[in-house]
């Protein structure tokens, strides 16, 4: 697994010009083509995207977003998490075409294709810019890790399997079976 590091960087404007038949992500200067989500990826981002859309819009807490949508961290750095949520107080960093920084949570649902790079390069990339709170959804193990940001970038609140009710530090009050997700 190649970990970006290229010769060549690519910027923000260069990733406009990409392909528009594709999906890209920018990730340190590297334009990383992404494959297609398979149908399992799809069902579980539908079903966790709907629980999380209709929690936000209840509690009127903010948006949820489902990929493709940029999300530009930095001028080398845009990615398209499976599922974002952005909180009212930061809405300011939605616009028309993008978000313009971190969002509250981001969501990534692992791939054989992406799952190293999200368990570590963007791990690490989302902590720098400081996204408060991310979840690795893994539907093989049928189980979400949900960290938050410290002081020395993420820690694991806890993993929570098939059995068990997920909470979220960031949204206050969501309460999710992870069996129902799988």
């Amino acid at each position: 697994m190649a970990i970006p590091n290229p010769v060549v960087k690519f910027t923000y404007e260069d990733y406009l010009n990409a392909p528009e038949d594709k999906r890209y992500e920018l990730l340190d200067g590297e334009l990383v083509m992404t494959p297609a989500p398979g149908e399992r990826h799809q069902s579980v981002s539908a079903l966790l995207g709907w629980k999380l859309v209709q929690f936000a819009y209840e509690s009127s807490l903010g948006r949820v977003y489902f990929a493709p949508f940029d999300v530009v961290l930095s001028n080398v750095d845009v990615v398209q998490p499976d599922l974002l949520f952005v909180s009212n107080e930061r809405g300011h960093i939605i616009t028309p075409a993008n978000i313009q920084g971190a969002p509250d949570l981001v969501v990534e649902i692992l791939s054989p294709s992406t799952a190293e790079r999200d368990k570590t390069f963007k791990r690490a990339l989302y902590a720098n810019h400081g996204v408060n709170e991310y979840w690795m959804v893994d539907p093989t193990a049928k189980d979400i890790t949900v960290l938050l940001l410290g002081e020395r970038g993420y820690e694991v609140v806890d993993t929570y399997g098939e059995e068990e009710t997920l909470t979220s530090p960031t949204l206050q009050g969501f309460a999710l079976n992870i069996g129902d997700l799988f």
